[in-house]
């Protein structure tokens, strides 16, 4: 079979923020006309800045635990233009550093929970989210046999001689039941949700997060890798990562390798293929040798990924922190005025897997902000 690639590319969180115009947005020129009203109608404003899935499910969680708010959800580009979209939406954790495994557990379990009940309702084609069933295949006995997250996922057990029969490279396996979630059907659903709560969606690049004082009283960081530049955070970088897309309907099963780096995730309408994890590397731009590869270590799983057709590639930056994710509220002061800003970024590879989860943790820190004394702030005058 020749590999035909046209190359289709979905870019990353390459600037500081994402996202598109909703109807109600364009009707504002600027911010001062917007939060002057928005002011006389409730007196905390919070600005969730950054429209992944990180961003949406953000602003879901501060509008479900903190009462009496207006919330922003400010960014340039939305979905399909976000590296969220080009995440292969797979639930299974990864180890952050500085993250105690109880509190990655909490975070993948609530994630999980979210997720699954979604997937049990009448939106879940709406929502992109549906179970998956597949193996974890290893080369070698992995150090932990049973992972962390084994009790979270359904029907965790090890593989049979019998399964590691289709694996002849491989002798030791996971067979379980997990979610998949499909960031393009997922993040449009969260979008349309938020606009039904009164959430405003505006277009706008931030270059500095002091500008949205004192149009607000807390800011939410959800910029992801655009966290270089408004958090002043050099410990944040990309890890370049490439997919194919292929069309290939005969293939219900996941097959993950130990290693991360070579799996196969069918989808409601499509297989993604994987995959790479370049760090530092930030071109867009698909590498047809790169995808070669790709394809064929996925054949060597599943030789009938050879008849696979419509083979499209994806490439997104992923927002990569050695040390993890960043959740923690700042204080940013200028002239005796103070903006407290929560972050909560640098998820990596694994953001999918514990959105949720940490979107409930970053909303508990906004709402510690609320409850806390406010200075007032003078009228607006951007």
């Amino acid at each position: 079979m020749q590999l035909k690639l046209p190359g289709m590319v979905s870019t990353a969180l390459d600037q500081p923020l994402t996202g598109k115009t909703s109807v109600g947005a364009r009707a504002f020129c600027g911010f001062q006309d917007c939060f002057s009203r928005l002011r006389s109608m409730d007196p905390v404003r919070i600005a969730v800045v950054g429209a992944g899935v990180v961003g949406l499910s953000t602003a879901m969680c501060v509008s479900k635990l903190v009462p009496r708010c207006s919330i922003t959800v400010i960014s340039d580009k939305f979905s399909p233009d976000t590296t969220s979209d080009v995440a292969a939406g797979m639930l299974i954790p990864h180890v952050y550093p500085n993250t105690p495994i109880p509190t990655l557990k909490q975070w993948f379990r609530e994630t999980f929970d979210h997720l699954f009940a979604i997937a049990n309702s009448a939106e879940a084609k709406d929502a992109g989210v549906h179970l998956v069933s597949g193996w974890q295949i290893f080369r070698s006995i992995p150090a932990e046999e049973v992972p962390f997250w084994a009790d979270v996922v359904l029907g965790f057990r090890k593989m049979t001689k019998a399964e590691l029969k289709k694996f002849p490279q491989h002798v030791f396996g996971h067979a379980f039941t997990t979610l998949k979630c499909e960031s393009p059907a997922y993040l449009p659903w969260l979008e349309k949700r938020l606009k039904g709560s009164g959430v405003l969606i505006l277009t706008r690049r931030i270059g500095d997060l002091w500008e949205l004082h004192p149009s607000f009283d807390v800011v939410v960081n959800c910029s992801g890798l655009g966290s270089r530049q408004l958090a002043q955070d050099s410990e944040m970088f990309p890890m370049r990562g490439q997919v194919l897309n292929v069309r290939a309907p005969w293939v219900k099963h996941f097959i993950r390798d130990g290693s991360g780096l070579t799996y196969i995730y069918p989808g409601t309408s499509n297989v993604i293929l994987g995959g790479t994890r370049q760090q530092g590397d930030w071109n867009l731009s698909p590498d047809a040798e790169i995808s070669r590869g790709i394809f064929s270590r996925c054949c060597a799983l599943e030789p009938s990924l050879q008849g696979a057709c419509d083979i499209r590639e994806k490439v997104g930056l992923r927002p990569f922190r050695p040390a993890g994710v960043r959740l923690q509220t700042e204080f940013l002061a200028q002239d005796g005025r103070r903006l407290p800003v929560v972050h909560h970024y640098g998820h990596g590879s694994g953001g999918i897997s514990v959105h949720w989860g940490t979107a409930l943790e970053a909303a508990r820190l906004v709402s510690e902000c609320v409850q806390a004394p406010r200075t007032p702030t003078p009228k607006s005058n951007l």
